[in-house]
């Protein structure tokens, strides 16, 4: 009795074992499906956020590229700017400063005319009046307002205040310079290298360029300078001839 009954109890054991498999295995494959579900339902929720928030941004970048738009095609088109017209060149002459202080460059005005003075030429006296200093290269003479013994280049001439001054022959005026020595002096080319300088004058009419012939009004006596206050008023006559002092009153007509 008790050797049939093991048998069956092996057989009972085998069969509970095989159904506690089989659970366990369905277990198990239930476990996978699950899980598998679970991450499905997880990527869609995931996809369907992702959509719903894009379409969100979407929704808010719309209204403000319309504004954007709006404001773009409110804005004025500027206006082109007019090209100012070139304005037209317009020659303006340089004003003669014939008196200014300093040497006056020559002009060309009077280069045209002939000035031809030679040693067999003859000059007129600047003014009526008689010889203060005669011209010396030689030997020194008496200066007495300096006090002193120097060389004279010029012939210095008396007259009064406001008399006329005129030129000695034709020339062209060269310049017209203020010194400290001889005041307001004018410079007047006569030819053939020969210069004549007139010194101590005031209210001179003439200008740089200016052609002018023998008793021309060159301007009138002033007052002396500080180098010439004790000899008084007169008039500076000097002579050159290629730049080196020569004697006036050699070439004065008696």
């Amino acid at each position: 009795m008790n050797k049939r009954q093991k048998p069956s109890q092996k057989m009972k054991g085998a069969t509970v074992a095989a159904v506690v498999c089989f659970v366990a295995a369905i277990a198990i494959v239930g476990t996978y499906t699950f899980n598998d579900y679970k991450r499905t339902q997880q990527k869609e929720q995931l996809a369907r956020t992702e959509e719903k928030n894009d379409t969100e941004d979407k929704d808010k970048k719309e209204p403000a590229e319309e504004a954007n738009n709006l404001v773009i095609s409110n804005r004025e088109e500027p206006e082109p700017k007019e090209e100012p017209e070139p304005e037209e060149d317009t020659a303006v002459e340089p004003e003669d400063n014939s008196t200014g202080t300093g040497t006056s460059t020559q002009s060309t005005a009077g280069s045209g005319m002939s000035v031809n003075f030679n040693e067999d030429s003859k000059l007129l006296w600047p003014v009526n009046g008689t010889v203060l200093m005669s011209y010396s290269m030689d030997k020194t003479v008496y200066f007495q307002t300096l006090d002193q013994y120097k060389y004279n280049p010029a012939v210095v001439i008396s007259g009064a205040e406001g008399d006329q001054v005129i030129c000695g022959t034709t020339g062209i005026i060269k310049s017209i310079d203020v010194t400290a020595e001889t005041g307001t002096t004018v410079n007047v080319d006569i030819g053939n290298g020969y210069e004549l300088f007139y010194g101590q004058l005031k209210e001179v009419p003439v200008k740089v360029g200016d052609y002018v012939e023998a008793k021309s009004v060159l301007g009138y006596v002033s007052q002396p300078t500080k180098y010439y206050s004790v000899e008084g008023c007169n008039v500076y006559f000097e002579m050159r001839k290629d730049g080196q002092p020569v004697n006036p009153v050699e070439y004065l007509d008696e």
